[in-house]
């Protein structure tokens, strides 16, 4: 079991997931942002032309490589029946206990039949830097030259992570303010958050949302 659990990660590109940040085992930073979605069935024909035409131009405005992706995920509705059923035997009046388990019953044959799902949509920013020179602090972040007098490899390390989160950043700036014109919100990840999505990323069959009861 061991040597095939190593075999697996030997395919996974990540080196570790550091601020927010995927570190890539080629020295490639990549940071995701959640964002919030469109419907356009609810627009009208002039509203519908107007984004995909802001969203054409924004695909064509961006100057790096970007991906978009798009999860679904089986909703556990067992822990909102839960809730309900709690909720139910709290009832005083008998009318609304009856129509509380109408409408638990109804939930569980709706579920049995259709599979609930939800989406959520991410966008990839990458950043992958080149050489700055043979004595680059970034080529010696990719495992180049020595570092220089006075300064540890781990020093140099850090400096070049900098350097290549700040080129992110911006990256991540163009991203968020061509689809805030289109009305999409956009969250950055952070580093809990990108963990988890990565495991479900790895192990789709293990996790599922659960629908919460306010």
């Amino acid at each position: 079991m061991a040597l095939n659990a190593q075999a697996t990660q030997n395919f996974v590109p990540i080196k570790e997931v550091r601020d927010g940040i995927i570190v890539l085992k080629d020295g490639g930073l990549r940071t995701v942002l959640m964002a919030s979605s469109i419907n356009l069935a609810l627009k009208s024909q002039e509203e519908q032309e107007a984004i995909i035409y802001q969203f054409q131009s924004f695909l064509n405005s961006i100057e790096f490589s970007t991906q978009i992706v798009v999860q679904s995920r089986r909703l556990d509705i067992q822990p909102y029946l839960l809730a309900l059923e709690g909720r139910m035997k709290e009832q005083l009046e008998p009318l609304l206990k009856i129509q509380t388990r109408e409408y638990m019953d109804f939930i569980r044959s709706f579920t049995e039949q259709y599979d609930i799902m939800s989406k959520h949509f991410y966008i990839v920013v990458p950043y992958t830097s080149t050489a700055l020179g043979k004595e680059g602090t970034i080529t010696k972040f990719l495992g180049g030259s020595s570092s220089p007098k006075g300064k540890t490899k781990r020093e140099d390390e850090l400096i070049a992570f900098e350097e290549k989160r700040t080129q992110l950043e911006q990256r991540m700036g163009i991203i968020q303010g061509g689809l805030s014109r289109m009305g999409i919100r956009t969250t950055e990840l952070g580093t809990e958050e990108i963990i988890e999505l990565l495991y479900r990323t790895f192990n789709p069959g293990e996790v599922q949302h659960a629908i919460k009861v306010e």
